[in-house]
């Protein structure tokens, strides 16, 4: 479903080239959910940001359900309008919009009518057990709330790829469970593929396959076994 070739990426810092990324390559089933590890300074938010194509300042090749990515900045923003969501760290809701329209707005940008929407979205607020809190803004919600309402934005266009960055870094570990189960759950309904980056071992223990950047290249670490029973 996703992979990538012969990735290359650097950075100027002052008058040092620093390298990010060394020759990457790598391939991720349709429905996988995988953790993507590593230090701090290993590449690995420069991997998460090629792969949710948000840069194409780079070098080697990236593919999207079979066809490679293009480098011009329109389609670019079609593609991840009509294929990837997006999980945050900080949950980058909208405050102004109630929970219903923040999981309603990626419908709005593909142009789905009004009952489309509705719908979708009556579905995944319930999918997330949230219906009750459908009229409230973000600031009324709790952090666990906030991000179940971000998961739910994230998949209500069914996408082929989520990006998620440390999803679950700002919560206890009632509530991390709970959302890297939600994730899971709804992520094997919509067959959608997950690249997660995190230092979570709670989240690591529940993906499919755990990939680790360091020092620009990438290497496949085992899954852990709990990843297989859940």
């Amino acid at each position: 479903m996703l992979s990538f070739s012969g990735l290359t990426k650097s950075y100027q810092s002052g008058d040092a080239e620093v390298q990010a990324l060394k020759g990457v390559e790598g391939h991720i089933a349709r429905g996988d959910t995988v953790a993507l590890c590593g230090p701090s300074g290993s590449g690995k938010s420069t991997l998460l940001n090629l792969c949710g194509l948000l840069d194409a300042n780079y070098s080697g090749d990236i593919f999207l359900d079979g066809q490679q990515v293009p480098r011009d900045p329109a389609a670019l923003t079609r593609l991840r309008r009509e294929k990837i969501g997006f999980i945050f760290q900080h949950y980058n809701l909208i405050p102004v919009m109630t929970a219903f329209e923040n999981i309603e707005y990626p419908l709005l940008m593909l142009g789905l009518n009004k009952q489309q929407r509705y719908q979708r979205v009556a579905r995944m607020i319930d999918a997330v057990g949230l219906a009750q809190h459908a009229k409230k803004r973000p600031g009324q919600l709790s952090g666990g709330q906030q991000q179940r309402i971000a998961i739910a934005r994230a998949l209500v266009k069914e996408p082929a790829l989520v990006i998620a960055d440390e999803p679950t870094a700002n919560l206890d570990t009632a509530t991390a469970t709970l959302v890297i189960d939600l994730m899971r759950q709804l992520g094997q309904r919509s067959r959608s593929t997950f690249v997660i980056a995190t230092h979570d071992h709670r989240m690591t223990e529940r993906c499919d396959r755990v990939l680790e950047l360091s020092d620009g290249h990438l290497k496949e670490l085992a899954a852990h076994p709990l990843a297989h029973s859940a």
